[in-house]
């Protein structure tokens, strides 16, 4: 079965669970069971570990139905099911740590370099605090990133930004996830005492921005693992949050078919409602298709071993961004034309609104800079935007 078939399949017990697991502020277990029996956490996971490595428009479309049928769920599968994909990139030493007794193990993230990074003999020294770690109740590890000093690329200085992979021995999960969206993520703070970060457990992002060699390549050599990092966590980001619009788009038709305006006649009848959900459904289908041509394209360049240049990254992440924020507005414009009723927290309109808009709060789907990026090279611009 298809990873797509699979989570129509399992659509309704997703749906069914999605307010107790708003309630418990994180997945239940038995939904997380769903997602990795589904082959959705190790989708990405390289094949000679038992993963699916499936190609990224099959992840894509998967995401993105499972964020139709519960937004908290889609976001985890997108964002846990990443992670298999960059540890693939890692030192085979680092695989086999997380992976060599048991393959399913699974780590959560932060990216957002708030901790400390400093040099060390055979590593790095990490500390401090990371928020929004997706799923971390669940897994066995966590990928933090960091800046530890600059590099010279191209002749200036660039801060040198770095993924670090911890085990579990090495940080705690601080219980501060009380939000008003995307609520059953269980999207915690990761606190690390100073800890020690071996070579092998980590990885510049300027090395994945200037496509050098990887030492995951002399393992994983498939074009899965080809295809460049920004790029590949931005689409999990933007699938998510694709697919939550397309659950309260659902949502909105369901509640509005059978509205009374004040006037006394049928929302259904009415031009102007008619034309709010022709529009919203148009901007959703062209950036879903939009991402999965971007995805095809990427992966047939990685099948020729040809690497994705720094302007197709950006346009490629532009092109989704935007698509996001496009969808993000018109979601916003359904909320405003909904009954007033659409405001009580019980509301089937008000959980899924919320979710949308804590999914493009998200500092990776932000188009302004990628707008930046884009035109600045376009233009010629002296110093254009960029992107890692």
């Amino acid at each position: 079965m298809s990873l797509l078939a699979e989570a129509k399949r399992i659509a309704p017990m997703l749906s069914a669970n999605a307010a107790e697991d708003d309630q418990t502020r994180r997945l239940s277990d038995r939904i997380w069971k769903l997602l990795a029996d589904g082959g959705f956490l190790r989708a990405l996971h390289p094949a000679r570990f038992g993963g699916g490595e499936v190609s990224l428009v099959e992840f894509v479309d998967a995401i993105i139905e499972v964020s139709r049928a519960s937004s908290s769920a889609g976001w985890v599968a997108g964002v846990i099911g990443v992670h298999p994909w960059q540890l693939a990139l890692f030192d085979e030493k680092a695989q086999q740590e997380m992976w060599g007794a048991d393959p399913a193990t699974m780590h959560s993230s932060s990216y957002n370099p708030t901790g400390k990074a400093e040099k060390a003999a055979g590593g790095y020294k990490l500390s401090g605090r990371w928020s929004f770690s997706s799923g971390c109740d669940h897994c066995r590890g966590v990928m933090l990133g960091a800046i530890c000093g600059t590099r010279e690329i191209a002749g200036s200085q660039a801060r040198d930004f770095r993924s670090f992979l911890l085990m579990p021995n090495q940080y705690r999960i601080e219980d501060n996830w009380h939000v008003a969206g995307l609520k059953g993520t269980g999207s915690k703070d990761i606190v690390v005492e100073e800890t020690f970060v071996p070579e092998y457990r980590t990885q510049s992002h300027l090395d994945y921005a200037m496509n050098l060699p990887l030492p995951g390549w002399e393992v994983n050599r498939g074009p899965l693992y080809r295809m460049p990092w920004s790029v590949v966590f931005n689409m999990a980001l933007a699938s998510s949050a694709l697919g939550s619009a397309r659950g309260f788009i659902d949502a909105w038709i369901s509640a509005t078919r059978d509205r009374r305006l004040f006037s006394g006649d049928r929302a259904a009848d009415d031009a102007l409602t008619q034309n709010r959900i022709a529009e919203a459904l148009w901007y959703l289908d062209a950036s879903i298709t939009r991402i999965r041509a971007d995805a095809i394209e990427l992966w047939q360049m990685a099948e020729a071993r040809e690497p994705a240049s720094m302007q197709l990254r950006a346009q490629t992440r532009w092109n989704m961004n935007r698509g996001c924020d496009l969808v993000g507005r018109a979601v916003t414009d359904l909320f405003r034309a909904a009954s007033g009723r659409a405001i009580y927290l019980d509301h089937p309109l008000q959980r899924r609104f919320q979710d949308v808009q804590a999914a493009l709060a998200h500092g990776y789907l932000v188009p302004d800079p990628l707008a930046r990026a884009v035109g600045g090279t376009l233009l010629g611009a002296t110093k254009p935007e960029m992107t890692l």
